[in-house]
């Protein structure tokens, strides 16, 4: 018999792995695009390096912090009703054995399995770990991997701090004369990167991914770019 050749995972690590990774490229990505707009805008207003340099640190550290809170108080809550709906299915455990095993052995039934064999296999998970059967099975928990928003709101903080550092140093390094084009140029590309790797961790075509990535992020330049000269001349 042939052995398996591939080193796929089939423990649930992989699917969270990837929402991870797509959870920081998607971080990045507005890091890029938020960051960008505002300096270009500042630009289109001024020419002054060090009011670029401080529009752009102040969106990066508002994005970044910004950023950093909503994922924790949104993972938080998640985490929240995850212990809560383990304290539940607990409670019920205890106080009602059998009328949980019953229901377990219908959860696997309708994943489709035949009564008996479901039963059987209901029984072996209960007396392995009740607790940790009836929160993959039915609320599809995994209660020694619950959500970490410290995890979550520095990743979220990471992520759109490096992808802001892009326009802010491609703003503010080179000569009057390049900012934009290298700006625009340098913030383009890295749509295209962030596009692409978000549609192939999503397992989706790249090119509309990339095509409404890029374009997003030239109409938004554009716009804040527009609206910046238009103040400048008016003497804002």
């Amino acid at each position: 018999m042939t052995e398996p050749t591939h080193d796929e995972a089939h423990d649930g690590t992989l699917g969270s792995r990837l929402n991870w990774l797509r959870a920081a490229v998607l971080g990045a990505n507005d890091g890029i695009v938020s960051t960008a707009g505002l300096v270009v805008g500042v630009a289109g207003a001024t020419e002054d390096r060090s009011a670029l340099l401080t529009a752009g640190l102040a969106g990066l550290l508002a994005g970044s912090l910004s950023m950093a809170a909503g994922e924790y108080v949104s993972v938080s809550t998640q985490r929240d009703s995850e212990k809560a709906a383990l304290a539940l299915e607990k409670r019920e455990l205890r106080e009602q054995p059998e009328a949980e095993l019953e229901e377990l052995t219908e959860l696997l039934r309708e994943r489709g399995l035949s009564r008996d064999v479901a039963r059987e296999a209901a029984q072996q998970l209960t007396e392995r770990d009740a607790l940790k059967a009836h929160a993959r099975v039915e609320l599809g928990i995994d209660p020694e991997h619950l959500a970490n928003p410290w995890h979550a709101a520095w990743a979220s903080f990471g992520a759109f701090t490096v992808g802001a550092l892009l326009p802010l140093l491609a703003i503010v390094l080179p000569p009057a004369d390049w900012r934009l084009p290298v700006t625009v140029g340098s913030v383009l590309a890295a749509l295209v990167l962030t596009g692409w790797a978000s549609a192939r961790l999503g397992a989706a075509a790249p090119g509309r991914a990339v095509l409404r990535n890029v374009a997003g992020g030239a109409v938004a330049m554009g716009v804040t770019y527009a609206v910046g000269t238009l103040l400048g001349a008016a003497g804002v």
